[in-house]
This record gives structure tokens, C-alpha cells and sequence, in this order.
């Protein structure tokens, strides 16, 4: 599988890209000291732009925090779409997208603390389309478990399936994201953690037999 997709992360007002310029100062914001450190006429100073150049599209620290969310959620899912497509099989596919999830929290945290930070969940009841760039991301996970879950016999139900693997490759990303694994685990590239997390996965998913998963 080809390496996930960069997201651009570059400061500075260039071009009239005014919105750009404040969600990459944001950005690199997060990524020094933390959210917790983002303020409006803090980004301005870094974008380089007047302390109020931000209300030109964000009412306050949360839209901002809510864009770059949304940011996230959109890259995320195009490269898991890609992945999913370039995979021989609906289950290899759906094992790739894990691969996929786990390695962008981990080249991207800054975007991955924000996505599934209080304050995004909060604005996605006030910001439709911030609502829309996480559905489809669990749209995306529910269509991949159906499509591997086809004819295959039981009464376990789609949707608890695919939380039960969300939750999986999200506990490893953020073990990941925050440093928590244990000194043997981490001795592994992330890379190869979700590989072996999402193998393991794959043998209840009724997918694949022990020997090929």
C-alpha cells in the first residue's frame, strides 16, 4: 500500500488563502504546546495577519478547531477510500483502511487529537458539514464491514461489527498518538502494530480462514 497521503501543514499568508493560513498556524500551534494553547489572536500572530483577520471566518477558537477537524476527517477518509480500492478483496480492503487509520493518526497527531477532541464533537450539532466528514468516515467502516460480512452466515450485526473494529484501531492510534504502549510494543513500527491488530481483527469478521487472514 502506498504511504498515506500528507497534509499540507505550512504557515504564513500567502495568496489571499486567508482561512488556510490561520488553520495551518492552527496547526503547528497544536503541535507545540497543544490545543489547549490555540486562541484566535494567538494563530493571527503566527498566520501574520491582524488579531482580527480571524472573524473573518471563524466566530471563535472552536469553528477554527472544528475546521481543522474537519480537515482531518476529509484527508483520513480519501486515503482510506484509496486504500480500500487498490486492495484485492473487500477484506483486505477493510484491513488496509485499519493500516490506513493507524498510520495517519500517527504522521498526523495534531489533526487526530483535534478530530476526536471534545470541542469538535461539540460543533459538529452546529456545524453541518463537520457532522457530514465524520459520517462518512463510520459510513465508510459500516460499508466495508457489509461488504465482507456478504453471505457469510451468523446474526452478529453489522454496525456492532464495525464499531467493535473502529474501536480497535482507534485504541491502537491513540496508544500510539500519546506514547502509552509498552516498551516491547513499541519496539515495532506502527505500521506493523496495525498489521497485526487488523489480522487479528479479521479472524471474526467471518472473512478470511485463520491460515489467510
Amino acid at each position: 500500500m502506498q504511504a498515506v497521503r500528507r497534509v499540507r501543514k505550512k504557515t504564513g499568508y500567502h495568496h489571499g488563502d486567508l482561512r488556510r493560513a490561520l488553520t495551518d498556524a492552527a496547526l503547528q500551534l497544536i503541535e507545540q504546546q497543544g490545543a489547549g494553547a490555540v486562541t484566535l489572536r494567538e494563530v493571527a500572530r503566527m498566520a501574520g495577519v491582524s488579531h482580527q483577520a480571524p472573524y473573518r471566518h471563524f466566530a471563535d477558537r472552536s469553528e477554527l478547531l472544528a475546521a481543522v477537524a474537519e480537515e482531518g476527517f476529509r484527508a483520513l477518509h480519501a486515503d482510506m477510500v484509496k486504500a480500500m480500492q487498490e486492495a484485492p478483496s473487500a477484506s483486505e480492503g477493510l484491513r488496509m483502511a485499519g493500516i490506513t487509520y493507524v498510520v495517519f493518526a500517527v504522521e498526523h497527531p495534531a489533526h487526530f487529537r483535534v478530530m476526536f477532541g471534545a470541542e469538535a464533537a461539540a460543533c459538529r450539532r452546529k456545524i453541518p458539514s463537520l457532522a457530514a466528514a465524520c459520517e462518512a468516515l463510520s459510513g465508510l467502516l459500516n460499508k466495508g464491514v457489509a461488504e465482507v460480512r456478504r453471505g457469510v452466515p451468523g446474526e452478529n450485526d453489522t454496525l456492532d461489527i464495525a464499531l467493535t473494529a473502529w474501536s480497535l484501531v482507534h485504541g491502537l492510534a491513540s496508544l500510539l498518538v500519546e506514547g502509552q504502549l509498552p516498551r516491547r510494543s513499541s519496539s515495532r513500527t506502527p505500521r506493523e502494530l496495525a498489521d497485526l491488530v487488523t489480522r487479528t481483527a479479521r479472524l471474526g469478521l467471518g472473512g478470511c480462514k485463520p491460515e489467510k487472514c
